[in-house]
Parts: C-alpha cells; sequence; structure tokens
C-alpha cells in the first residue's frame, strides 16, 4: 500500500491496465450475464490472471480487478453462500497479484464498482437507483471490507454515476486501511450521470484523507479534458482518467452502440497529462495495444 502511495507521490505518470472485459471478450469469454466479469471467476480463473498478464506486458503498471460486479447479492442469485462470494472476491484481488508476480512489478487495484452494476439495467450509466444512502452504505460496506482485507495496493472506486453513492462510499472508506482512488463516469464535460456538477462531487470526494486520487473513467474521451481541468480547480489530488471509447451500454441486449472513437486514444494523452493527469489507462473497448501506446505516449510526455 504505502509503495504505491509513494509511487503516486513521485509526481510521474502512471499507467492502468485497459478494459478487463475487452480483454476476456476478445479471448472468448461470453459476458451476457448479469455477473459480467465476475462470471469468469467463476467458470475460468485462469482466464483472469491471462488477461491481467498482457496488460502488463503491455506495460501497465496495475491491474484493476475482476469484482466490479463481484457482491454478495449477485453471487448469492448463482447459489453462492457468504462465503464462497467473500472468497471469490478475495479470489480476484488473487489471481491480479499472481499475474503481477509473474510479471515482476506492479500493483493490484481492487475494484469497487458501483450499485447499478449489479442491477443489470444500466443504473450505472444514469445514476437513477432505487435505493437511498443507507442502503448504498449496507450494500458496499459488505464487500468493502472484504476487499478491505484482500491485500491490494489501492481500492479502485470506479464508475461513480451519483452524488449520492459517491457520498456514501466516502464515509465507507474513511474507515478502512486500503487507501484509494474514487473515478466517477460522466455524461458530459460538466456534469455526472445523475446530472450533478461534477466539480461538487470532486470537492466531496477529495476532502477525504483516505482518498489519493479523483477523477473520472467509463466516459467518452471527448469529455476527459474538461474533467481533468475541474478536478484539478477544485480537489487538489492527483487525477484519474480512463475512458471508454464513447459508445453507450445497452443493458437489454449486454452490448455497446452506438459511435466510437476508432482513432489512437494515445494521441491525447499528452494533453492529458499537461492538464494534470497522473493515473492514465483505458475502459470499456480498449485493450492491450491501447495500453502500449499510452505508455509509450507517457513516456514520451515525461
Amino acid at each position: 500500500m504505502e509503495a504505491f502511495a509513494n509511487r503516486l507521490e513521485s509526481g510521474e505518470a502512471i499507467v492502468l491496465d485497459g478494459g478487463l472485459s475487452t480483454e476476456l471478450e476478445r479471448r472468448g469469454a461470453d459476458l451476457r450475464d448479469p455477473l459480467w466479469s465476475a462470471k469468469v471467476l467463476v467458470e475460468d480463473p485462469d482466464l483472469l490472471r491471462t488477461a491481467h498478464l498482457a496488460y502488463f506486458e503491455a506495460g501497465a503498471e496495475v491491474a484493476i480487478t475482476a469484482s466490479y460486479q463481484a457482491s454478495f447479492e449477485g453471487f448469492a442469485a448463482r447459489g453462492l453462500d457468504e462465503s464462497a462470494a467473500a472468497g471469490l472476491m478475495l479470489r480476484s484481488v488473487d489471481l491480479a497479484r499472481e499475474a503481477r508476480d509473474r510479471h515482476g512489478r506492479g500493483f493490484v487495484a481492487a475494484s469497487v464498482g458501483p450499485y447499478g452494476a449489479v442491477l443489470g439495467d444500466g443504473a450505472e450509466y444514469t445514476g437513477n437507483y432505487p435505493v437511498g444512502a443507507r442502503e448504498l452504505g449496507i450494500f458496499h460496506g459488505r464487500r468493502l471490507e472484504v476487499l478491505d482485507a484482500a491485500g491490494a495496493d489501492v481500492l479502485a472506486v470506479e464508475t461513480i454515476p451519483s452524488i449520492v453513492e459517491a457520498s456514501a462510499l466516502v464515509r465507507l472508506l474513511d474507515r478502512c486501511a486500503t487507501p484509494a482512488w474514487v473515478s466517477l463516469t460522466c455524461r458530459d464535460g460538466t456534469s455526472l450521470r445523475d446530472g450533478t456538477p461534477f466539480v461538487e462531487a470532486v470537492s466531496i470526494v477529495a476532502a477525504s484523507d483516505h482518498v489519493l486520487a479523483v477523477g473520472v473513467n467509463c466516459t467518452a474521451p471527448q469529455h476527459v479534458g474538461p474533467l481533468i481541468r475541474a478536478a484539478r480547480s477544485v480537489g487538489g489530488k492527483p487525477v484519474v482518467v480512463y475512458p471508454n471509447r464513447g459508445a453507450a451500454w445497452d443493458a437489454d441486449r449486454k452490448t455497446w452502440t452506438g459511435p466510437v472513437v476508432t482513432g489512437d486514444l494515445a494521441a491525447l494523452v499528452p494533453g492529458w497529462r499537461a492538464a494534470g493527469a497522473r493515473l492514465i489507462g483505458g475502459c470499456c473497448g480498449t485493450g492491450p495495444d491501447d495500453v502500449a501506446a499510452i505508455a509509450r505516449a507517457v513516456a514520451a510526455a515525461a
């Protein structure tokens, strides 16, 4: 944990991995399932280790685990009890760590995805939840207790679409031993998916001493530059960014639809770095080739 914080404090950029689900699908996994990438924890853990290793070998310094959509509720629907569910969450960290050790260096970030991901109805891209802060606290608290004890270098609290959920998570993170980054998801260059001004959410998240970095992920690339500048203006914390390719998630068909950015995302990296981004990677739709290009761009901008 201290090693990651020290690396962040060095001032140099850190390269994150790309879309884990994207690489799993490229390698043959069928993720059209309520558990999404967590399904592979149950069915083919070796494939997860292989995907993590591919990102490390491409130049990523951080592997984000397959716990994004892992939850006690989701695993219970598969007939798994709480002990088995907790074991799979811990295994997600172990697999990333095994890939890291095989590669020889790097860090492991335990993914803490949004409540909406477990609903499976696309709510993580609207922030329209049927529950409030109390229920969100209970939901996240249970699995944070497990992931906090898993031995990851950092918690990757990611794709958070609403101010209510962000606030609930910050309260819980202050009780954790593992430091965290918090990454929000936005509908444009100024607002969260629920319409809250991005700067308002950043100010709440950045106020926590337990949060090492704050930023944005699973957001269209064209919005990232303004969001970095906004985060820098109010947060005072290092900024994390890992956009998707701009498509929209179709929850019914369990696939990405609509126009995507087909060019080289790495071409945007110098601008993101100049604006103040410190942790840079890719999300859904990006793969090892993108991460390799991002790593080269980061090195060139150093």
